[in-house]
């Protein structure tokens, strides 16, 4: 039987799965006819990943209700780096950018390109400063606090090949953790836990690591304490 998305109720919370048994019930149908098409991630899957491919799409749809984006893009967007959920650097600044509270994200740059000065700092304006008066300024990124931070010896490391757009993402990384925190729902991006970790994708021995990942990150985001140990 089909789902009509009118059927799902939209509340402050968007289009949760979880602030009604009607939502739960009518997500859940539409979770269904995505874990049965081959245009999702693998992990999303009912033909690679039966036991939790469902879950994985409800999870993913609370996701998306929380920050206002396409489940879609959500489930296409989300990484498992270390056992934990991330962004894509794309995804994130793309958030920022169609969220309407800022103009798009710029970038600044100092230093010649081949110093340890060579850094990056992000800036904006909020939508309310019509003048462009007061400029939202991230914080400086360069290679000298890549390398302090053990970012860029890192063997297969992106910062040695191609620093500018890793400058780029990082600076529009912390932009974010101070002026639109709630955008990431505290969830890094891949290029930050990739510098101190390989990605890990799920696989057939480990279905549950990306619902659980994924509770953990929405407890933590809710302020569980108890989330925050595990």
């Amino acid at each position: 039987m089909g789902v009509q998305m009118s059927e799902i109720v939209k509340t402050e919370s968007g289009m949760s799965p979880f602030v009604s048994m009607q939502n739960f019930e009518a997500v859940q149908r539409v979770c269904n006819m995505l874990a049965s098409s081959e245009l999702v991630p693998r992990i999303y899957q009912l033909s690679y990943n039966p036991k939790t491919a469902t879950a994985n799409c409800m999870l993913a749809f609370e996701l998306a209700s929380r920050i206002g984006m396409s489940p879609l893009m959500v489930m296409q967007n989300l990484y498992i780096v270390h056992g934990q959920p991330a962004w894509s650097s794309k995804f994130l600044i793309a958030t920022i950018n169609s969220c309407g509270r800022f103009s798009s994200l710029r970038y600044e740059f100092k230093a010649d390109s081949t110093s340890d000065s060579f850094g990056c700092r992000c800036f904006t304006f909020d939508r309310s400063d019509a003048k462009k008066e007061h400029p939202l300024f991230g914080a400086w990124v360069d290679i000298t606090m890549a390398k302090s931070e053990g970012w860029h010896g890192k063997a297969g490391s992106k910062w040695q090949t191609m620093p500018q757009l890793m400058l780029q993402y990082r600076a529009a990384t912390f932009w974010a953790r101070t002026y639109a925190p709630e955008l990431s729902m505290g969830i890094k991006t891949d290029d930050e836990l990739t510098d101190i970790s390989d990605i890990t994708y799920v696989n057939t021995t480990s279905q549950k690591s990306t619902a659980q990942a994924l509770n953990r990150a929405l407890a933590k985001e809710g302020g569980n304490d108890n989330a925050r140990k595990q």
